[in-house]
């Protein structure tokens, strides 16, 4: 902040009046560099990080999730009650709110997008409101959600981007036979009630929004937000370039900083270096299925994967990738997730029980296998290289193969892949949808990888339904028994978000759940 900007906040505390009359600045464009660029900006039917942090800013929900991750509170909708008997939710719609092209939100067009959202089979997502049973309208500002049961994680389900309102004649009026055609024809254009509106997509390069002129949210000064005219999404894959466009001023900020880089630009004069909370994990995922290629797969055996998680000096690779900013996992969830268990960091370091397991499992010599890395993605490389000397060390040896996002993501879904870096963060504050990426089969054969346990999958659905908050934390206390033991990952640490931003920009917030706040987000001029 600049020393104006901290004698008007000083001047604001000692006359009691809002800092914001005083320092906010209202128009301009944020230019930000991403990592990747999005794949498909639909609610429904995507399941990548470069599309939910970005569908957050053009689509809103009944409920939003608290600036903590943790609660939830009002969205398009002002008012909402769960029934005593825990089988509906009732919603009363904001008074004149509107989608981005100026026509009216009706109970129609939220009663249509939910439905659309929990049918069956309509994107990996929909077991989190698969308890919806149907939804109807009252008037025109009521919507009443019926469940098919209790359901204890519906409220926090509301407030997840598959569960974001459409407009509904809109939708229907795209090209296209199927669902998922239309889908892909509406969001080349998408028409949201978000802060923002699509602009420009010019694919592998640049992304461009412009403010949504019908918002119903309102800034500290009480005129409508956002208070930026637009924010240019740049795509700029390689950190470096991604680092240096920032201190050069040739951009505002920028994700995924490596750690590396943290503490040069805590210390740099014009850039705000924030790590901000997260419930962000970072694993190696590992296809398990018998079978790849035609070649027996020797990642199919739990006791490999043991041997190969004990291999690895998780404290060692957090000095070298994140300089001590992360901390061991504990389960495959964040220790910031509701009912994660676990005080001890998964797999201590014991090189000899590796070796031991190796032999118990046949591999007493060894293999040749390889892992997808991201290209010009600092963090990392420098984890598959750690792993590349400490699995050698168990006679494993390790190519990496340095390839573009959209590759290594269409290799992950098609489930050809062999090994992967990869990141989770929440998107809910439920641990039900961790479980049920990781560890439900039934979802995406648990992240792709063909893992299947029995048990775990019926605590799961047993879950899904189950209000005793006592019973259902002693379910997830079973599931991340049986996933941390033979899951097919190799946990290695949980980090903080790490977003460099210019001096100049203000009030961006990147809340623990990984959304991009960029509604309140402003800049000195």
């Amino acid at each position: 902040m600049r020393t104006i900007a901290r004698a008007a906040v000083a001047a604001a505390v000692l006359l009691g009046t809002s800092v914001s009359a005083f320092a906010l600045e209202r128009g301009g464009t944020l230019t930000y560099g991403r990592y990747a660029d999005s794949l498909f900006l639909d609610p429904v039917l995507n399941d990548a990080n470069v599309d939910i942090w970005i569908l957050s800013n053009l689509y809103d929900t009944l409920l939003l999730p608290t600036d903590d991750g943790k609660g939830v509170q009002p969205g398009l909708a002002s008012d909402y009650k769960l029934a005593d008997d825990g089988k509906s939710v009732t919603l009363t719609l904001r008074d004149g709110i509107k989608f981005s092209d100026g026509t009216p939100i009706t109970p129609a067009d939220v009663a249509w997008s939910l439905k659309r959202a929990s049918k069956k089979d309509n994107g990996i997502w929909g077991f989190m409101i698969e308890s919806i049973d149907d939804v109807t309208t009252e008037g025109d500002k009521t919507v009443v959600i019926k469940l098919k049961h209790p359901d204890p994680a519906i409220l926090a389900a509301l407030t997840v981007f598959n569960t974001g309102i459409m407009p509904e004649k809109a939708f229907e009026a795209s090209p296209g036979a199927t669902d998922e055609e239309k889908a892909k024809a509406f969001g080349e254009h998408p028409v949201g009630s978000g802060p923002f509106v699509l602009k420009s997509w010019d694919r592998g390069s640049s992304m461009k929004l412009v403010r949504n002129e019908y918002y119903w949210g309102k800034g500290e000064d009480g005129k409508p937000l956002p208070y930026l005219d637009g924010i240019d999404f740049e795509l700029i894959p390689d950190d470096a370039t991604r680092i240096l466009k920032l201190t050069s001023g040739e951009i505002d900020g920028a994700e995924f900083i490596p750690y590396s880089r943290v503490s040069e630009l805590k210390s740099a004069d014009n850039i705000d270096m924030e790590l901000f909370p997260s419930t962000r994990v970072e694993y190696i995922t590992l296809n398990v299925r018998p079978q790849l290629a035609g070649k027996d797969n020797p990642l199919s055996n739990a006791k490999v994967r043991q041997a190969m998680n004990y291999a690895v000096n998780k404290d060692a690779i957090i000095q070298i990738v994140t300089h001590g900013v992360g901390t061991p996992q504990t389960s495959y969830m964040s220790t910031a997730t509701p009912l994660h268990v676990g005080d001890k960091p998964l797999y201590p370091y014991d090189l000899e029980k590796a070796k031991s397991l190796m032999k118990e499992a046949g591999f007493e010599n060894g293999f040749s296998t390889s892992i997808l890395v991201l290209a010009g993605n600092q963090d990392e490389i420098g984890i598959s290289t750690a792993l590349q000397q400490m699995w050698s060390q168990i006679g494993i040896k390790l190519e990496l193969q340095q390839v573009d996002n959209p590759t290594r993501t269409q290799q992950y879904r098609d489930g050809t892949f062999v090994m992967r870096n990869a990141a989770w963060t929440d998107d809910i504050a439920d641990p039900n949808e961790i479980t049920s990426y990781f560890v439900y089969s039934k979802t995406i054969d648990a992240l792709h990888t063909g893992w299947k346990n029995d048990e775990a999958d019926k605590l799961f659905e047993d879950s899904q339904k189950e209000m005793d908050p006592k019973k259902r934390a002693e379910q997830y206390t079973k599931m991340q028994d049986i996933y941390n033991t033979e899951g097919p990952t190799v946990p290695l640490y949980e980090t903080p978000y790490p977003v460099a931003l210019s001096k100049k920009v203000h009030g961006f917030l990147q809340i623990p759940l990984g959304n991009n706040i960029f509604a309140k987000t402003w800049k000195d001029k």
